[in-house]
């Protein structure tokens, strides 16, 4: 990787880090290796904002935009795996790819147990890099897509009454309309009319998409 270019620092870029559609967060403190990649990621239109540490990250304001996290190994305080494995604690969601000059077998598993997307060892090739970004930032995308989804099928899932949610839990837990009724001392007619109306808020086409539904609002199941 050719080193020069102008290195894009976290004080001076939050004007332009906020307008990106696309951030690659690269956190080392080497600042020949940040000056490059900021270069690497320009010359395809990623806007890249760097970081010394990982606490200068921390204070940092990050635009709510598909990111990705560039994180070296070694780094001054705090290590890049030990910031790895707190970013869930944090709250902080971004893809993460890992980046040493002195990677072994053991760091490398670890790193990757920790859901890291890549573990790239300088001096790596610019192809290599620009692919993993590539891979980060479409999984970042992915994840907000999804998480986009359940929000609204949670909003969807509130709009309908206490009647019509046991209706649909019994549904979609596989009874028959006469079994529902049943359980819930109602007419079938007024379980179908129950089950419509749910259908209809939640957007479900067919009672497979509607079990499709109830299973996104419990993710942990």
């Amino acid at each position: 990787m050719q080193l020069g270019g102008i290195e894009r620092r976290a004080d001076v870029v939050e004007g332009l880090g906020a307008a990106a559609s696309e951030l690659v967060h690269v956190i080392d403190d080497d600042p020949s290796m940040r000056s490059a990649v900021t270069r690497l990621l320009r010359s395809v239109e990623v806007v890249a904002v760097t970081y010394e540490s990982a606490n200068a990250f921390l204070e940092a304001h990050h635009p709510d935009v598909p990111s990705c996290l560039l994180l070296d190994v070694r780094l001054p305080g705090i290590s890049g795996l030990d910031f790895q494995s707190r970013l869930e604690a944090l709250g902080i969601h971004m893809p993460v790819i890992m980046i040493t000059a002195h990677g072994d077998i053991q760091m490398t598993v670890q790193a990757m147990k920790a859901g890291a997307i890549d573990f790239l060892e300088k001096p790596f090739r610019d192809q290599a890099l620009i692919d993993a970004v590539a891979t980060a930032i479409e999984q970042d995308k992915r994840r907000r897509r999804q998480q986009s989804e359940q929000v609204e099928i949670i909003q969807r899932y509130e709009t309908l009454s206490d009647r019509e949610r046991q209706v649909m839990g019994l549904i979609t837990n596989g009874a028959l309309n006469k079994q529902a009724a049943f359980e819930l001392g109602l007419s079938e007619i007024t379980i179908k009319v129950h089950r419509a109306t749910a259908m209809k808020k939640m957007g479900a086409r067919t009672l497979p998409d509607l079990v499709k539904l109830s299973e996104r609002l419990r993710p942990g199941e």
